[in-house]
């Protein structure tokens, strides 16, 4: 699921990549890598996973990957400034559609500009397509899932401690679903802005078993993907991401809070 910057740089110029430049666009702007579109995925936020809910963010979503050009054939890294959130909520996105082939670009552009490659500053534009994907279950929970099985998963929250102590609110209430335990994502990536290598993460994660099911969450799904993908390069098997995360859960009454 991460790709370094020496074997992007190999694969650059083939027709059967799909670049995508998860930042800003006036990051973007200024420069890029070659070739590459820009998707800032902060834009796509979504709160609402009820059943109703997420048959809609699919439904979505693939309009989405469709208008980028992404399909099944296709090589598809995301990037932004470092191994972060934006990049890997590309990756979640379409390992939730089963898609064979996608990568996040590992240090991100700081990994790119500190290797002297190549950059451009022309705005690339997108080549749309028709994008399907089988939707794996495995990969996204709602709300209802977690309150059903509350005691009986391991919830990691990826936000950092003020949130999960709840001096920082960012929603109606404050504090974190009950049971949880608090990893905030930034441990998982190094000061070049690549991703820990195993043994560093093994120990950030050492409170968690292989036969655990895991569900990672946040305040919208972002951080919470960088977690999963963080375990999951660490073999574990049974992870999901809650996409409405603390964004839904801290906004809905009717829903437990420690």
């Amino acid at each position: 699921m991460f790709i370094s910057v020496q074997q992007l740089a190999k694969d650059l110029y083939d027709p059967n990549l799909v670049l995508v430049d998860t930042r800003s666009y006036q990051e973007y702007f200024k420069n890029h890598i070659p070739g590459a579109v820009n998707l800032d995925l902060f834009y796509y936020h979504w709160s609402d996973t009820s059943r109703q809910g997420i048959r809609a963010f699919e439904m979505e979503m693939r309009k989405l990957l469709s208008y980028v050009g992404i399909t099944k054939e296709k090589k598809v890294v995301f990037y932004d400034e470092i191994s972060g959130m934006s990049a890997a909520r590309g990756v979640w996105l379409l390992l939730y559609f089963s898609h064979p082939r996608a990568y996040v670009l590992d240090g991100g552009m700081k990994k790119w500009k500190s290797l002297r490659m190549p950059l451009e500053t022309k705005t690339i534009g997108f080549k749309p397509a028709k994008f399907s994907g089988k939707v794996d279950k495995n990969v996204l929970v709602g709300y209802e899932y977690i309150k059903k099985k509350l005691n009986k998963v391991k919830l990691v929250d990826a936000r950092t401690k003020e949130e999960f102590h709840g001096t920082v609110i960012r929603a109606a209430r404050k504090g974190h679903i009950p049971y949880a335990i608090n990893i905030d994502w930034k441990l998982n990536v190094a000061k070049d802005g690549t991703i820990k290598p195993n043994k560093s993460l093994s120990k950030i994660y050492k409170q968690l078993s292989p036969d655990d099911e895991i569900i990672t969450y946040c305040q919208g799904g972002y951080r919470a993907a960088n977690s999963f993908l963080a375990l999951k390069k660490l073999g574990f098997r049974k992870v999901k991401v809650y996409l409405g995360s603390w964004g839904e859960w801290g906004n809905r009454l009717d829903l437990p809070v420690d």
